[in-house]
């Protein structure tokens, strides 16, 4: 089957009230079901991030599939159920354990919501195109526009097999592939198999570490403006910063990247790559991984 997108991210965290604190100046739309904690962003999805009560920790990715009939074939196949989700905009759902044991969440036929509008664009003005005539671009603080997930990067203990685990059943395509000094591949941004649909350079990126790790979620932003605001908004309400505002070289999205109130990293992005099929994929080496075209340096 071939997975057309990222669907959600799911968390356990001891004190839903200060995760949704976090989840809001975050600007995702919390709300509350049957003892968990969900949160949408302004786009189709009817969630993108949920955390249940206990410790703190990383639980389940989510990912959509392209059909019923895909989802099927693929649970048949691995000899796991197929079940009414039990999450916002229900739909069916099969859950699946990767080589390091985490849990991913196969979707089909879920209800979207209605898309909400975003706040109005002003244009810009630059030294090709002046966009904006005869008016003032007054960007208002609050929370950033969090539209949709973007992707989820996971640390994992042999690359090659979870590469081939990934590949195999969500039809994965490798856009960038990380080589070490010695060439030895360690990683690789993995975007979705959309034939000759546009898509994000990346929705998961796998990166070999010393055991399986969580790394981060990255959730897209309207612009580079709001971006900036959910920063300043981030930082007036105390909430622990960690990389940015930079732009990265593989996959060239400006990001800016958070804490949640257990350590959990959370990306603000915007500006991404998009990329067909039959694009193909490259070889990088660890020093495009880490580099940036602007911005700090990533932290050790």
């Amino acid at each position: 089957m071939r997975a057309i997108d990222v669907a959600h991210v799911r968390f356990a965290a001891p004190d839903l009230d200060r995760m949704e604190r976090f989840v809001s100046d975050f600007g995702l739309q919390p709300f509350r079901e049957r003892c968990l904690l969900y949160a949408h962003g302004s786009g189709p999805a009817p969630f993108v991030h949920v955390t249940e009560v206990g410790e703190p920790g990383f639980l389940a990715l989510g990912l959509v599939a392209q059909s019923l009939d895909d989802l099927q074939e693929l649970a048949a196949r691995e000899g796991v159920p197929v079940a009414a989700s039990p999450h916002p905009g229900g739909g069916m759902m099969a859950a699946l354990r990767d080589p390091d044991n985490y849990l991913v969440e196969i979707i089909a036929n879920q209800d979207v919501r209605p898309a909400a509008s975003l706040p109005a664009s002003y244009g810009w003005n630059d030294a090709r195109e002046k966009a904006r005539i005869r008016a003032a671009k007054r960007v208002a603080p609050g929370p950033a526009t969090v539209v949709r997930l973007g992707h989820v990067v996971l640390g994992v203990s042999d690359f090659r097999v979870s590469e081939a685990w990934y590949k195999e059943r969500f039809g994965f395509i490798t856009s960038d592939e990380i080589v070490a000094p010695d060439g030895t591949a360690i990683g690789a941004f993995l975007r979705c198999d959309r034939q000759d649909q546009l898509t994000d350079h990346h929705s998961l990126f796998l990166i070999q570490g010393r055991g399986a790790a969580f790394n981060h979620a990255a959730f897209e932003v309207v612009d580079t403006d709001d971006l900036f605001v959910g920063h300043d908004w981030l930082r007036t309400a105390g909430w622990q910063a960690h990389w940015g505002i930079g732009r990265h070289v593989l996959g060239s999205q400006i990001f800016d990247y958070w804490r949640d109130p257990w350590g959990h990293t959370l990306e603000h992005w915007t500006d991404g790559d998009l990329l067909i099929a039959a694009d193909g994929s490259r070889r990088a080496d660890l020093s495009e991984l880490r580099a940036v075209q602007w911005g700090p340096t990533a932290p050790n």
